[in-house]
């Protein structure tokens, strides 16, 4: 690794922490970055997701005030959030790593179209939030338990499948649903990388230097981020994304 490649890997984890915190959607920075880097897919997810851990611990402390109170129910959902994780990553490591590139790129796309669409489905789910209850019922913790397979193996714009999920079902202020996201986000990115530790070929350079950033950057999402233009935050990801979908697809 030269030091230009350290210093892009570095500014990566910075970038995405920040954006976990307050959008969600960080990996499509880091994981790009990594593939651009000529890391191989499976390792670049891999080591990516054990990077991210810091940031989204330090993007949940950001957000404590707002989640006094809210102790059983982050432990009600952590629970769907961490068996969904377990089964993506899981899934991560069994499929063959073909397949991992066919479904990526795919991934990615769907990803990007959350992004673009998140102004829509904040004003939905602003509506949608007058009828909800209290814990969210019996759905939405299987709605969480999905979105942690989604997390667990690949994970990019969890955070928003997650706020938006939250939004919907429960009828919490908006910082609040923002900072349980955080938590239940860091469950999915820690559970998988315990496994992918232990079972997977992991980078370690690379989550050195993407943890650290992403601890600095969650911890400034957290406090200045919600500051930031919205769109120019959309518009970062969707050229980065599209960038990697090219890396992808055309080798």
């Amino acid at each position: 690794m030269t030091p230009w490649e350290a210093a892009a890997i570095l500014v990566a984890g910075t970038a995405a922490g920040g954006i976990n915190a307050v959008v969600g959607s960080g990996s499509l920075i880091t994981f790009p970055t990594l593939v651009a880097l000529g890391y191989p897919p499976v390792v670049a997810n891999v080591s990516n997701n054990i990077g991210l851990v810091p940031g989204a611990i330090t993007g949940t402390w950001g957000y404590r005030k707002e989640l006094a109170g809210r102790s059983k129910l982050l432990v009600r959902l952590g629970s769907a959030s961490l068996i969904g994780s377990v089964i993506g990553a899981i899934l991560l490591l069994r499929l063959p790593d073909e397949a991992f590139k066919m479904i990526v790129p795919v991934l990615i796309a769907i990803a990007l179209v959350l992004v673009v669409v998140q102004p829509r489905l904040n004003k939905w789910v602003a509506e949608r939030r007058k009828t909800a209850v209290a814990h969210g019922g019996v759905l939405l913790w299987f709605l969480v338990c999905l979105a942690g397979v989604y997390g667990g193996y690949f994970g990019a714009a969890q955070g928003i499948l997650l706020i938006s999920l939250l939004g919907i079902f429960l009828a919490d202020e908006m910082q609040t649903v923002n900072g349980i996201k955080n938590g239940l986000s860091g469950i999915v990115n820690a559970a998988a990388a315990v496994i992918f530790i232990v079972i997977a070929e992991v980078d370690w350079w690379a989550v050195l230097l993407i943890g650290i950033g992403a601890m600095l950057g969650g911890y400034l999402g957290a406090s200045v981020g919600r500051k930031l233009p919205p769109w120019a935050l959309r518009t970062v990801i969707v050229c980065v994304g599209l960038t990697a979908i090219a890396n992808l697809v055309l080798g």
